[in-house]
């Protein structure tokens, strides 16, 4: 079993930064491609970006490519989310995710374990 707890969110202005973290325990992440996603209120949860097994790709969505990056330390075994130029449209929960592949998806179906969350709110 792994667990993945998300931290780092809060409420912002826009233009400032966030930095997510995620932490996984119960077993490494060494072996495995990342992810992270977000859910906005009445919509459906969406690909924000992954990096695979050893940090050797990394992919984003379009809407964050520039702004957002992804990284992570298999020797913490944590994952991380730096986040710049946030955008109202930014805000959400933003869920970090372990694939069982090598490889990082932006389908959530390829990812099997996913923390609780951690909510992103940035204000205009």
């Amino acid at each position: 079993q792994v667990q993945l707890v998300e931290s780092g969110g809060g409420l912002v202005q826009a233009g400032d930064s966030l930095r997510l973290s995620c932490a996984a325990s119960g077993r490494t992440i060494i072996n495995n491609a990342m992810g992270w996603f977000r859910q906005a209120p009445g919509k459906e949860r969406e690909f924000v970006s992954s990096i695979s097994w050893n940090g050797g790709t990394t992919d984003y969505a379009d809407s964050v490519k520039g702004r957002f990056t992804i990284a992570r330390d298999n020797a913490k075994n944590t994952v991380s989310l730096q986040m710049n130029s946030l955008k109202p449209e930014d805000t959400a929960v933003y869920y970090c995710a372990r694939s069982p592949y090598r490889s990082g998806s932006s389908q959530p179906n390829q990812y099997h374990y996913w923390g609780q969350g951690t909510q992103v709110t940035v204000s205009s």
